[in-house]
């Protein structure tokens, strides 16, 4: 099978017009710091700060472009630290997921679901999904070697032309496996 780019997630934002405007204040905007693997997301340079009943993370970066619902995407490690149960999905399945406050330069936000552990996944285009036999939804493993190589399962396939192909890992997944610059994985698929 082929062999992808596996890039570690780190802990994120994703806002939405009107709770940007709270957080930092009317009129500001997301600054481009630098742009990401999937064609049109960015990291920005505006952090917030994510408050749990047993502690606080600040400086989380903000990924834009704004979107639909705001949601937190944290590691379990990162949950455990801030007393919240994040359960494991994929981006954008947020409903029945826990809350929690969001602070910005300008205002805070209580949402009352929103925060994930962010199911380990495989973002396609078409034209690659088709060339490996794969499609949306589908479910394979991903294949690491190194000093602490290991095979990761349940990956889930997301297909769009809006993306561009690359295995994306939480920072917990990524330390088990000693990731550091630039690492691929072979995809296995399931029959």
């Amino acid at each position: 099978m082929k062999k992808i780019i596996v890039e570690t997630s780190a802990r994120h934002v994703h806002v939405t017009e009107d709770d940007l405007k709270i957080l930092l204040g009317e009129g500001k905007e997301l600054t481009v710091r630098n742009m990401l693997s999937q064609p049109g997301q960015f990291a920005s340079f505006e952090r917030v700060n994510l408050v749990g009943p047993k502690s606080s993370i600040n400086n989380v970066l903000i990924l834009g472009p704004t979107r639909k619902r705001t949601q937190v995407e944290i590691s379990l490690t990162d949950a455990r630290k801030l007393g919240v149960n994040a359960l494991i999905r994929e981006s954008g399945d947020l409903d029945g997921t826990c809350g929690i406050k969001i602070v910005g330069p300008a205002g805070e936000i209580d949402i009352t679901e929103g925060v994930i552990a962010a199911k380990r996944h495989l973002h396609l285009d078409c034209k690659t999904a088709e060339e490996m036999g794969l499609k949306d939804k589908d479910i394979v493993s991903v294949k690491l070697e190194g000093e602490r190589g290991l095979t990761f399962d349940e990956v889930v396939v997301r297909v769009s032309d809006k993306f561009a192909p690359a295995v994306h890992l939480d920072t917990d997944e990524a330390n088990a496996a000693a990731l550091s610059g630039e690492v691929y994985g072979e995809i296995i698929k399931h029959s």
